[in-house]
C-alpha cells in the first residue's frame, strides 16, 4: 500500500471511488452528493486550505480521506476536518482507511495543524483517536442532525480547550445538507 497527496491531474478517478463507494453503501443519490462534493472541494479550495490523502495500490486509488480548513473567528488554532473518507468496497474491511487515516493525521501532525475534528460513526473514528465532542467544545458550522457523530482529536498532545469565536467551513461544506 502507498500514500499519497498528489491529486491534481487525478480529479476525476477520486471523485469516482467517492461516487461509487457512497452509491453502494447508501444508494445513488448519496453517491452523486457526495461525489459532487469532492469535485467542489478540489476545484474550489484553496491550496493550504485543502489536503487529500490517498491509499493506492498497483497505481489504482483504493482509498482517499479529505480534510480542509475549518476557521473560528476568534481562535488562531490550526483546525481542519475531516470529510469526506472512501475506501474502494473491495477493499474495505482490510484495515486500508485506518492506515490512510493515520497516515493523514501525522501528515497534518507535521504541518503544524493543532485540531482535527469529523462528522461521523464514533466507533470508526475512535480507531484512529477521534473521541466524542459538544458544540460546547467545538461549535459546528450547521445544527448537526446526529451531534453523537461529532468527534475531534488534538494533534498536539494536549487537551482541547474550547474554541472562541463562529465556526467557518470551505465552500464546498458550507451546506446544511452535510451537516
Amino acid at each position: 500500500m502507498k500514500f499519497s497527496q498528489t491529486f491534481r491531474g487525478r480529479e476525476q478517478d477520486i471523485i469516482d471511488l467517492f461516487h461509487a463507494t457512497f452509491a453502494c453503501a447508501e444508494g445513488a443519490e448519496e453517491g452523486a452528493l457526495i461525489g459532487n462534493l469532492v469535485r467542489h472541494q478540489m476545484a474550489g479550495t484553496a491550496e493550504p486550505d485543502l489536503h487529500v490523502f490517498l491509499a493506492e495500490r498497483d497505481r489504482a486509488i483504493v482509498g482517499g480521506a479529505i480534510f480542509s480548513r475549518l476557521t473560528y473567528d476568534q481562535d488562531d488554532r490550526s483546525v481542519f476536518i475531516l470529510a469526506p473518507v472512501a475506501v474502494a468496497s473491495e477493499w474495505q474491511g482490510q484495515g486500508v482507511g485506518k492506515k490512510l487515516l493515520a497516515h493523514g493525521l501525522e501528515a497534518l501532525r507535521n504541518a503544524g495543524v493543532d485540531v482535527v475534528l469529523t462528522y461521523g460513526d464514533p466507533d470508526y473514528y475512535s480507531r484512529v483517536g477521534f473521541k466524542p465532542i459538544n458544540e460546547s467544545l467545538a461549535p459546528a458550522p450547521f445544527i448537526l442532525k446526529q451531534p453523537e457523530g461529532w468527534l475531534g482529536q488534538s494533534l498536539t498532545g494536549g487537551e482541547m480547550v474550547p474554541f472562541k469565536g463562529a465556526p467557518r467551513c470551505i465552500p464546498a461544506l458550507n451546506d446544511p445538507v452535510f451537516w
